[in-house]
C-alpha cells in the first residue's frame, strides 16, 4: 500500500518587519477612524512558509512521503528550487503566471504586537488543482488554502475514498456552520487548536461528543497544555514536550500535523501518533521560521524514546 500523503494547502512568503518602537505610542485612540502613519522598520527578513510546505517539510524529515498540491505565482521560481533541493516533490504544484505567490506582511513592535496584511494571490486559484491525477493516496490533509480549493479538495477526497484531515486553521471564519458540517461529514479526521474548535462548536451547534462521533478522530491542540485526541470512543491526553527554547511559534501547528500524517500513513496507534506530533511541535518552536529546523528519522526516534520511554 502506498504511504503517500497529499498535502493541500497554502504556499506563501512571510515578509517580517521589526518596528523598534511601540504601536501604542503612535496610534492615537481618538484618531483610529483616520489612520495615516508610517513605521520605520530597520530589520526585514523573508521566510518561506505556507501551511502545505511547512507540513511537507516536517513530514519529509520524518521519512514520510509528502506530495504538495498547491498554487504558486510568477515570483515562485526560487521557492520551487528550494523545495526540490529539500527533496520535496513539486509536480502537483501549479504556477499561476498572472498572479503573485501568497504573501503575509508582518510588522511587529517591541511589545510583540503585530499589524499584518495578507495577499492571497495565487492561492485563490487552488481549486484548479485536482487530486485525481495523483491517486492512489494513503491519506490527505485539506489545510488552509483558497476557499474554493478547500471545498473542492475535500469533496474530491470524499468521492474517491481518500481519508483526509480537515484542518481549517485561519480560514475557518470563511465557512458557515452548514459548510463546516459538510467538511466534518466528508473528513476522517478534524484537527484544530482549542480556540478554533470552540468556533467550530459554536457555528455547527454541536458539542464535542457529537463532532467526535462523526469522525475517526478529533484532534484538539492546546499549546503548552498538550493536546487531546478523541478516537474510537476513547480520549487520549497527549502531553506537551518541553521545548529547548521558545523562539517562534510560527509553523508549530503545521509540524504537529506532519506527525499526525506520519502516524496515520504508518498505522501507528493514536497515543504514539499524538506524542510524535507533540515532539515535532516542540522542536519547531525552538527555531525561527517554519522550515529552518532539521533532524533525521533516527534522531527523532531517539528524541521520542528520551521523551516517552519507548520507540515508535
Amino acid at each position: 500500500m502506498t504511504k503517500t500523503s497529499l498535502i493541500c494547502g497554502s504556499i506563501a512568503f512571510d515578509k517580517i518587519m521589526q518596528y523598534h518602537g511601540r504601536f501604542g505610542e503612535t496610534l492615537l485612540a481618538d484618531q483610529l477612524h483616520r489612520v495615516n502613519v508610517s513605521f520605520l522598520v530597520p530589520t526585514l527578513r523573508t521566510e518561506y512558509g505556507g501551511c502545505a510546505v511547512n507540513i511537507a517539510y516536517n513530514l519529509k524529515l520524518l521519512g514520510g512521503e509528502p506530495l504538495i498540491m498547491g498554487t504558486i505565482g510568477q515570483d515562485g521560481g526560487d521557492y520551487l528550487d528550494r523545495m526540490e533541493q529539500q527533496g520535496l516533490a513539486t509536480n502537483a504544484i501549479r504556477t499561476i503566471e498572472n498572479a503573485y505567490t501568497a504573501q503575509c506582511f508582518v510588522t511587529a513592535d517591541l511589545d510583540g504586537n503585530q499589524i499584518n496584511a495578507f495577499h492571497p494571490g495565487a492561492m485563490q486559484f487552488s481549486h484548479e488543482n485536482s487530486l485525481a491525477d495523483y491517486l492512489p493516496l494513503r491519506v490527505a490533509i485539506v489545510a488552509p488554502d483558497g476557499r474554493d480549493g478547500m471545498i473542492k479538495h475535500a469533496r474530491d477526497c470524499a468521492e474517491r475514498g481518500v481519508p483526509f484531515i480537515f484542518d481549517p486553521g485561519q480560514q475557518l471564519p470563511m465557512f458557515s456552520g452548514d459548510e463546516l458540517l459538510t467538511f466534518i461529514d466528508q473528513a476522517s479526521y478534524l484537527a484544530c487548536n482549542d480556540y478554533e474548535f470552540e468556533m467550530v462548536m459554536d457555528r455547527t451547534g454541536l458539542p464535542l461528543q457529537d463532532i467526535a462521533a462523526r469522525l475517526d478522530a478529533l484532534i484538539v491542540t492546546r499549546g503548552e497544555a498538550g493536546s487531546d485526541i478523541y478516537a474510537g470512543g476513547e480520549h487520549h491526553k497527549i502531553p506537551a514536550v518541553p521545548a529547548a527554547s521558545v523562539v517562534d511559534p510560527t509553523g508549530c501547528g503545521d509540524a504537529y500535523r506532519a506527525g499526525l500524517l506520519f502516524g496515520i500513513a504508518n498505522d501507528l496507534d493514536w497515543p504514539t501518533t499524538g506524542r510524535l506530533a507533540s515532539l515535532l511541535g516542540s522542536i519547531k518552536i525552538a527555531h525561527q521560521g517554519g522550515q529552518n529546523h532539521g533532524f533525521t528519522p533516527s534522531e527523532i526516534a531517539d528524541k521520542f524514546e528520551a521523551a516517552f520511554g519507548y520507540r515508535f
